[in-house]
């Protein structure tokens, strides 16, 4: 009986050694796949692991998942998605859903196909797919799957609310973060506020109120001031106009980034403190933060509206100074900003040197700088390119802008004709407005 015994100890021994190995090897592929330094290497490592006939865990099908969605290949997704199935993965619901992120980078159709088979979802698969839609911009179907899931969490809601702030769909998105607070009870976290403090800035006073509600929430539960939370905040209180608000978030700050600075430069500009955006641009430079072409944008409006040429001239050389390329707003500020300065020469040799078609933006901007300084005859260069770019139902400022240039040169039967072509495509031109804010601060 002893000898029994002995004989069931040693195999159960045998049996956990081999368990114990096989867990290893597990381990170990599937951390290789997962520090794999590109994907086409966790990709080789996959085929590996098939060559040679070791078993697959989740980890291992994850890892290469993740890998695959970087790549963008969508007839490589379709041949892993072939091989789970066949190892019967497709019924691991943590499986199916990053499957179903890595054909939401490469086709819409075949993720909703996917999200229908899927036979177990959880709030991620759920959450994928309204976020998805959101993207998409099918915000209407974003809230027929948010409406329809049988469990919500936090990040379900965040997900929707985003979904409606990120398209505009500002009322909606206030709509349901108030539900989400009021009715819920859901504590609202950082990931939440950043999309609705976004969306403050378009939605005038209303929206300002609404973004000091939310920093008010913020510093009553002692968050910290990091870098997302800041730059959210200084981008809302900047865009708004509030600059001071902004300046005073923006010091309080420990740490900032490029986006941070960039979001201060651009509300400076845009509301008119041209020669304060250049100082902050000079202080980001000092303090070794390296500008984005969105901090070049900002800096370029801010030459805009404070004339200066010569300066803008040289943030323009120092675009590609910074290992940048110069994008199709950069080159619409120049040509901004020699018109306004009446070189409109010069502005005519930016947009000739555009490695692009100029759009309707920038022939617009070049029209009305020939109109400002009387310059008929730099207009008639340009007419019949713009003629072929602009767009009746959309460009009706442009229609008028070139029949007035007509009339300033004395040619009446050219401008009647650009009435009359007005009048038969029926050409719509954008009516005026303005608003008054009462008590600013």
């Amino acid at each position: 009986m002893v000898t029994n015994l002995y004989r069931v100890l040693r195999q159960a021994a045998v049996n956990s050694k081999s368990s114990w190995i096989l867990l290893r090897t597990f381990n170990s592929w599937s951390f290789a796949i997962k520090s794999a330094k590109s994907p086409q290497r966790a990709l080789t490592l996959y085929a590996q692991m098939q060559r040679q006939a070791i078993p697959f865990d989740s980890f291992a099908v994850l890892f290469t998942l993740k890998s695959c969605t970087y790549l963008g290949n969508l007839s490589l997704i379709c041949h892993l998605h072939a091989h789970l199935l066949k190892l019967g993965f497709n019924i691991h619901v943590y499986v199916a859903t990053s499957l179903l992120n890595a054909y939401i980078g490469t086709s819409f159709q075949y993720a909703c196909k996917l999200f229908d088979e899927i036979p177990v979802r959880n709030t991620v698969t759920w959450n994928t797919m309204i976020t998805c839609f959101s993207r998409s911009g099918d915000v209407k179907k974003a809230r027929e799957m948010f409406d329809e899931m049988p469990m919500r969490d936090l990040a379900s809601w965040s997900a929707m609310i985003a979904g409606y702030m990120n398209t505009g769909h500002w009322e909606e998105g206030v709509a349901l973060f108030r539900e989400m607070v009021i009715f819920e009870q859901l504590k609202p976290d950082q990931v939440t506020i950043g999309p609705i403090l976004a969306g403050c800035s378009e939605m005038g006073s209303i929206g300002l109120l609404l973004g000091k509600s939310v920093h008010g929430f913020a510093v009553k539960n002692n968050w910290e001031l990091n870098v997302e939370l800041g730059t959210c905040l200084v981008d809302m209180y900047a865009k708004c106009g509030f600059l001071n608000f902004a300046s005073l978030v923006f010091d309080m700050m420990k740490d900032r980034n490029v986006v941070t600075w960039t979001a201060l430069i651009c509300g400076a500009a845009k509301h008119g403190f041209g020669t304060e955006a250049l100082e902050i641009f000079k202080k980001m430079r000092q303090g070794g933060v390296v500008p984005n072409e969105f901090t070049f944008t900002g800096v370029l409006s801010a030459c805009v509206q404070t004339g200066l040429v010569d300066e803008g001239r040289g943030y323009f050389k120092m675009i590609k100074e910074c290992g940048l390329r110069p994008t199709i707003q950069h080159y619409g500020c120049m040509v901004d900003l020699f018109g306004k300065a009446g070189l409109l020469r010069e502005a005519y040799e930016v947009i000739n040197t555009m490695p692009r078609e100029p759009n309707v933006v920038i022939w617009g901007s070049f029209l009305s700088s020939c109109k400002l300084h009387k310059q008929f005859e730099m207009a008639e260069r340009v007419i019949e390119r713009v003629m072929n770019v602009v767009r009746p139902e959309n460009d009706g400022g442009v229609y008028t802008l070139i029949s007035d240039l007509y009339v300033l040169g004395d040619k009446w039967e050219d401008a009647e004709r650009v009435r009359q072509l007005m009048l038969h495509q029926n050409v719509r031109k954008a009516r005026g407005c303005s608003f008054i804010r009462n008590n600013p601060t």
